[in-house]
């Protein structure tokens, strides 16, 4: 969770692209029942908001081109990045710290639209499909539309009840460099295949009957947090 609590308006959507509220303040769990409308109230009602989770282990330029390109692409209002409390399947060894991955995705996003939050820490989940059952029960008026890269993708039947992730919210899978061929190939999608849409429906994504899914032949971007881990370890 956030370092420092930072006051939240009780009703701080007047316009479609309103100011985000905080999703992840000091107040942890006691604010996931008690804040003043920020996880019940009727800001994010109408909304269409892209999840975009992960470790973060660091934020860096690809996870901000993926979000822009879902922005314009998906006819987001939002992206919120989910930043991983720890990832179940990757080792805490050479984690960074909550708050310092969290407050490196602030900076990395700088945009008005896409907001870093340490959500799942106030929710106490650990695993996707719990996160999002969580986030369509206490935002039942918005729509969310599941982003990730074609890695994912192929790895996705290692996750925890992974198929309700397909079930619960539309999936936007994103090229990247060396997986797409595998990921296309893989079990989801082939389990999904007849539910994938066409770039021609992209737009009306977020409203349409789960299961739906769509896979972008995306401009790439090389970024790598390994490839940045790496590189900061071998110092200058």
């Amino acid at each position: 969770m956030d370092l420092v609590p930072q006051p939240i308006a009780p009703h701080p959507f007047h316009a479609p692209h309103g100011p985000l509220p905080s999703l992840g303040t000091g107040e942890g769990k006691a604010a996931v029942a008690k804040g003043p409308g920020l996880y019940s109230g009727p800001h994010c009602a109408g909304l269409t908001v892209g999840l975009l989770g992960g470790s973060f282990n660091p934020a860096h330029a690809g996870h901000r081109h993926i979000s822009l390109f879902a922005l314009k692409a998906l006819g987001l209002d939002r992206v919120w990045w989910l930043v991983s409390p720890q990832n179940p399947l990757k080792p805490a060894a050479g984690m960074a710290a909550l708050p310092e991955r969290l407050a490196e995705a602030r900076r990395v996003a700088a945009h008005p639209r896409i907001e870093a939050t340490s959500i799942e820490t106030a929710l106490g989940t650990r695993y996707t499909a719990d996160t999002l059952a969580e986030l369509t029960r206490r935002f039942p008026k918005t729509r969310f539309v599941w982003l990730m890269g074609a890695d994912n993708l192929r790895q996705i039947p290692l996750w925890r009840h992974w198929t309700r992730i397909f079930e619960s919210v539309p999936v936007a899978v994103f090229a990247r460099p060396t997986y797409s061929l595998s990921a296309l190939s893989g079990q989801a999608a082939q389990r999904y295949i007849r539910r994938r849409v066409s770039k021609h429906g992209v737009k009306g994504l977020a409203r349409r009957k789960r299961p739906a899914w769509v896979f972008f032949r995306n401009p790439l971007h090389t970024a790598s947090a390994t490839a940045i881990r790496q590189a900061r370890a071998a110092g200058p």
